[in-house]
This record gives C-alpha cells, sequence and structure tokens, in this order.
C-alpha cells in the first residue's frame, strides 16, 4: 500500500457522464477460487483491479495455483490453471490476506479441506476482526483451528472433513461462502440455514463451476465430493463501487450518470429502491435476466433528495452500500440507520470513523450503538476528513464534499486502491 495521500475535494454544481465501474470484488474473488479448485483452465474476464482481488491471487499462487494476467485497468482478464479439489499444494510461506477479509474468510473454507498445515494472516486493521464466526463452524466440521485470541493469524491443518447443517448466528455471505467452500471436500452434504439471506454470488459460482447446489426454504445444500469444472466467467461491473456515483448524482440537482455493464444481481439491488425513496429517478435495465450474474445498464437522476429510515432487517442487503447513502444525506436529506453494528467490524470501526469524517465536513451526525442519523439540513463547510484506512469511507467523503461550501481534504486518499483505483481521476472527470 504505497503512503498517505492527501487529495483535494472542491464544491461542484453537478455531475454528468458515462462510467464504466471496476469488476465486482465478490464475483473476481469467488471466480479466482473456484478456478484454482475447478480441472483444467478457467478464464476471467473484467477481473476486479483493486489491492483486495490482488491479494487472493498472491495467496492462490503461492498455493501452487498458475494464474496468468493480461490487460490492464478496467480490463483485467486472467487464466486460472487449476489444481482440482485438493489438489492445492502446503505453501513454503505464511498466506499474506493483506487488508481482505473476503480473502482471508474464503480461503480458510477452502484450506480447511486440505490436509496440510499452513499459517494466514493480514495487515494490521484485518488481525483486528473477528474470525469465530469462521472458524467455529469449520472446527465443527473437522478442521484443526489455532486462533489468535479469535483472530488473524490463524493457523490451519485441514482434512477429514465432515458435513454438517449450520444456522449463521449473524447474517454474513462471508460466512455462508467459507462454509459451502469447506463443504466440497467434507463427507456428506453441508447445509447452511441464513436468518436473512445476504448476497448469493457463492451460490450462483458454484452452479457456474458444475457443483449440483441447491437452495431451498431449508437453507443452501451442497453434496461433498462434488467435482469443480473449469468456466469461462465475465465479470460484470461493481454495483457497490457504482454506487458512490448513484449517490452522487442523486445529490446533485441537474445531475445524471449513466454504469453500463454493471451487476445487478437482486441480492445487491437494495440500494436501488433506497435511492428510490430518498428521491431520485432510478432504471436498472437488466440486458440478460438468465445470465449467472444477471447485468445491465443503471441510470440514476436527480429529482429530490429526501429522509429516509433503513430498519435493521434492511441492513444486510444494503451494508456496503451505507457509507454512500450517508454522503448523499449531507446534500438536504436525512439519514436513520440502526441495526447495523456489522459496520464496527469493517476495514474500520465504520460507524465511528464515518461520523467522525462527516463532522469534520461540518456535518450534523449522532452515533448510536449500532448506526448513525444524519440531519443533512444544513450544508457543509468544507474540512479535513480522515478515511480512517477505509477505501469506503474515502470514497463517501468524496461525495459528501462536492456540496460543501468551501474545498475539502480527504485525508488516505490512496485506501480507494483497494477497490477502485482511480477513483478520484473518474470523480474528477463526471463533476461540472
Amino acid at each position: 500500500m504505497p503512503g498517505r495521500l492527501d487529495r483535494v475535494i472542491r464544491p461542484a454544481r453537478r455531475i454528468r457522464g458515462r462510467v464504466q465501474v471496476p469488476g465486482d470484488k465478490s464475483v473476481s474473488h469467488r471466480a479466482l477460487i473456484l478456478g484454482a479448485l475447478a480441472a483444467g483452465r478457467t478464464r476471467v474476464r473484467g477481473l476486479a483491479p483493486g489491492d483486495d482481488c490482488q491479494a487472493t491471487r498472491s495467496c492462490l499462487r503461492a498455493l501452487g495455483v498458475s494464474i496468468g494476467t493480461s490487460g490492464g485497468g478496467h480490463e483485467l482478464d486472467v487464466e486460472i490453471d487449476g489444481l482440482g479439489p485438493g489438489g492445492l499444494r502446503a505453501p513454503g510461506c505464511v498466506l499474506d490476506a493483506r487488508n481482505s477479509g473476503t480473502t482471508a474468510r474464503l480461503l480458510m473454507g477452502v484450506l480447511a479441506g486440505h490436509a496440510f498445515r499452513v499459517t494466514l494472516t493480514g495487515d494490521p486493521s484485518l488481525r483486528g476482526r473477528p474470525m469465530r464466526r469462521v472458524t467455529d463452524p469449520l472446527t465443527v466440521m473437522g478442521a484443526r483451528i489455532e486462533t489468535t485470541e479469535g483472530r488473524l493469524p490463524v493457523t490451519i491443518e485441514g482434512g477429514g472433513l465432515r458435513g454438517i447443517a449450520y444456522t449463521t448466528p449473524v447474517p454474513s455471505a462471508q460466512v455462508k461462502s467459507a462454509i459451502l467452500l469447506a463443504g466440497l471436500l467434507a463427507a456428506g452434504t453441508t447445509t447452511v440455514v441464513e436468518s436473512t439471506p445476504t448476497r448469493d454470488h457463492t451460490e450462483r459460482a458454484l452452479a457456474a463451476f458444475g457443483v449440483p447446489v441447491t437452495v431451498d426454504e431449508g437453507g443452501i445444500h451442497l453434496p461433498g465430493g462434488s467435482v469443480l469444472h473449469a468456466a469461462d466467467v465475465a465479470v460484470p461491473g461493481d454495483l457497490s463501487s457504482a454506487a458512490f456515483w448513484a449517490a452522487a448524482a442523486a445529490a446533485l440537482p441537474g445531475s445524471e450518470v449513466e454504469i453500463p455493464e454493471v451487476g445487478l444481481n437482486p441480492t445487491r439491488t437494495a440500494f436501488l429502491g433506497i435511492l428510490a425513496r430518498i428521491g431520485a429517478r432510478v432504471a436498472a435495465d437488466v440486458s440478460d435476466p438468465r445470465a449467472v450474474e444477471p447485468v445491465g445498464t443503471l441510470t440514476v437522476r436527480h429529482a429530490a433528495v429526501g429522509p429516509v429510515v433503513i430498519a435493521p432487517d434492511e441492513v444486510p442487503g444494503l451494508v456496503d452500500e451505507l457509507p454512500a447513502l450517508a454522503a448523499l444525506a449531507t446534500h438536504g436529506g436525512a439519514l436513520t440507520v440502526t441495526g447495523a453494528q456489522e459496520l464496527r467490524v469493517k476495514e474500520s470501526d465504520r460507524i465511528t470513523a464515518l461520523v467522525s469524517g462527516l463532522r469534520q465536513l461540518g456535518a450534523n451526525v449522532e452515533e448510536f450503538p449500532d448506526g448513525f442519523a444524519v440531519d443533512g439540513s444544513r450544508q457543509l463547510s468544507g474540512g479535513l476528513a480522515d478515511a480512517a484506512g477505509d477505501h469506503r469511507l474515502a470514497m463517501a467523503f468524496a461525495i459528501a464534499a462536492l456540496g460543501a461550501r468551501d474545498r475539502s481534504v480527504i485525508r488516505g486518499a490512496e485506501m480507494v486502491s483497494v477497490s477502485y483505483p482511480g477513483f478520484f481521476d473518474v470523480l474528477e472527470g463526471l463533476c461540472q
């Protein structure tokens, strides 16, 4: 990660334009991992270019997987020579997930099924995030796992797994995915039951690689010993990255942004419904609803910015987009969020850091144990907001700052490279 960078944001009258966002991180991680576990050569087009997916690629290479890369920017393509189920090799080093919670948690599920000992770590931020929600079910399946007080570094000695039926205590696509990936190499059927459905990228990806996963009212069921077949995967644009452009267009009068080839998976589009409730004009046109990952064009226009309350049962479908919605609310709206305590164990304590940064820009924000409230009735003054090592906060503060009276500075702006390299250059091109 480069050194800390300050980025100046000047007020804007409006944003207008057409923008292609980077590949979806969630889809990219899963394509890389399942490609490594499949027999044969998997081709992935449009892989997410950020640091998180680079961490997954580096870990898989250390596990013996050959991954070739071509292109750059938003056109990153890879070819993966998979080793087949159980074919990963013991690495000669500690695996480093860097800042990527998805890398760490999904790879724990994969490594639990392999009969060798390996240690997985991450950067200081990731080492502070909870891992027992993953290691507990993997231990029940038969893996032998040592944690550092429930956090990274984690040492796993895998193999000899058995399928289980497990109800996730908190809604988490990462936890669900880790259990399902472990289930690939377990004896018997693995079932995951969710009290609140989470994004279903893993289920869709497993099916695309030939695994007969089924979903019904009783949960998600995966038979152990399934053979994965190499696949060609087209990664859609990342809707969570597009959310910041959508929020900016909804915020500023006269704004309109069009985002083509973006993922419109129904388990990810709750954010668009919130934009409409706030008052924006939103059009999401799916080009092929039968695709593994639905893709289409998203168009957002400003119409009004009104108040909205997000209830706890809505949070799991919006957790990555809440910073963008908070930024939008500073442009004359109001937002109240509760039931979002999961934000406290993201790349930062995302509640405290979000509230602090918005206050530094002049916002009227209240912090709750499980959420926050933004009163956007007064214009931001501008100021210096610290992103606190969090890529989504760096982008959220930039969108909020567009409506300030004076210029603002985003400290730690380099963190956007985690998911959206080039974000600030795109922002400059859209502003008018």
